[in-house]
């Protein structure tokens, strides 16, 4: 078998056989094709598209690619949640305490951030001494004693995905749905989970811009989650503007924290509600929707969630008395706000020049081995909908030096566009695929 075959093959349009995808990527990932052979095949499926049995096959291949979690040790059904990606996004902060609280087990494996904002893994830094540098034994101890745990991905965990990433995002292959779809499933399906909830971002924050691509990404997905024998449930989710009010590191972790008190953000919550209800349903923690939504809403409102992530934090090494005290988190001391520059409604808020102005204040990786600033962000003062008066805050800036909170308040201001008449809040949840 030869690469050169599989290339021509696939840039004519023909399928490739299993035998051949799990040889291309057994023969990648020990380094016997080269980066410009498997460059010129990412393009070639980038045109050529690949069919569900191509995808799922590669899928499979990537995951077998290194270590494949062993849950079974751990009680429940592990249902494991993942986002696309998008403006704000710190889900897994509140999501993980909730529903750990109601006992579905949160054995979650996550990623630092590369773009706008840092991952999951840097949030959750943001609690000094916290790591996520444990044990596989530490992992599953700490979801059978506490209900969750995160850790960082292994070095050998679907590095197969880890090294065509890196391919693909220098020779502009990225948007392609069956390599996105597989890179994401291949790392779910090694994390060990028994089911699978995704939160498939639509909008002009997102990776997926129109519905009809998002709706495809997520049907792929499914597919691949119930071709590996796991339940797989996806939801289309609203990212035309940024998710919540915060975007940073500290101010997203603040955020996290007040909607564990019940002080979130509506449009957060809705997400966050939509998506831990299919986790409950999928572990059997719940008998209905509504039975799902009352339970999410009573560990909140009792203090349970908030005193998950307590636990959460000090299991794997953090000081908890951040919790409490949220104002101990850092935050960058030049605080700038952004003035509405006229009365009327909110009409649109982009996504993307906020992620870029968190990008200017230091609080995203332009490169995988970028420093990041956990304390710069912003907070959203208005979002679409809101009514607005000549010199009301739209934002606050929090950032390092006037220099950069001048940046980064053109960029903010830049993403606004305002209405005379009323505008209705956005859809948050628009559509549910299982």
């Amino acid at each position: 078998m030869r690469m050169v075959d599989l290339i021509e093959k696939k840039k004519n349009g023909e399928m490739l056989t299993a035998e051949e995808i799990q040889w291309m990527i057994s023969g990648y990932t020990k380094g016997e094709i080269p980066d410009y052979q498997m460059s010129a095949m990412c393009m070639a499926i980038y045109f050529r598209g690949m069919t569900m049995d191509e995808t799922i096959t590669l899928t499979m291949a990537m995951r077998d690619s290194g270590d494949v979690l062993d849950l079974s040790g751990i009680s429940g059904v592990k249902v494991d949640k993942h986002s696309t990606g998008g403006v704000g996004d710190k889900t897994t902060m509140a999501l993980g305490p909730i529903v750990a609280s109601l006992g579905v087990p949160v054995a979650k494996m996550s990623g630092r951030g590369l773009g706008h904002t840092g991952g999951t893994i840097d949030k959750l830094e943001c609690f000094p001494g916290f790591s996520t540098s444990i044990s596989e034994e530490t992992f599953k101890d700490n979801v059978n004693n506490i209900g969750i745990a995160v850790a960082g991905q292994t070095a050998n965990l679907a590095p197969a995905d880890k090294k065509l990433y890196a391919l693909r995002d220098t020779t502009a292959c990225v948007n392609q749905k069956s390599l996105i779809a597989s890179s994401i499933m291949s790392k779910k399906l090694a994390s060990g989970s028994d089911a699978i909830v995704l939160d498939v971002k639509v909008g002009n924050g997102a990776f997926m811009e129109n519905a009809e691509d998002a709706r495809a990404l997520a049907q792929i997905m499914v597919d691949i989650g119930k071709g590996a024998g796991k339940q797989t449930h996806a939801l289309i989710t609203n990212m035309d503007q940024p998710l919540g009010n915060a975007v940073g590191n500290s101010v997203e972790v603040l955020e996290a924290i007040e909607t564990l008190k019940g002080n979130g953000p509506d449009d957060f919550l809705e997400v966050v509600y939509a998506l831990g209800k299919h986790m409950l349903l999928l572990a059997g923690k719940a008998d209905s929707e509504e039975d799902a939504l009352a339970k999410m809403k009573e560990t909140i409102a009792n203090g349970n969630a908030l005193q998950k992530l307590r636990e959460f934090v000090a299991a794997q090494g953090g000081d908890p008395s951040y919790v409490d005290d949220p104002s101990k988190l850092p935050l960058a001391p030049v605080v700038v706000e952004v003035a509405a520059p006229c009365d009327g409604y909110v009409k649109t808020l982009e996504a993307r020049p906020i992620g870029h102005a968190s990008m200017l204040l230091g609080g995203g990786r332009a490169t995988k081995e970028s420093d990041i600033d956990l304390s710069v962000g912003c907070i959203l003062r208005k979002k679409i909908g809101d009514e607005v008066k000549k010199g009301d805050s739209l934002c606050t800036i929090y950032a390092q030096t006037a220099e950069a909170a001048e940046a980064a308040s053109k960029e903010v201001l830049g993403a606004y566009e305002f209405s005379d008449s009323f505008v209705a809040k956005p859809t948050m949840i628009y559509a549910e695929l299982m």
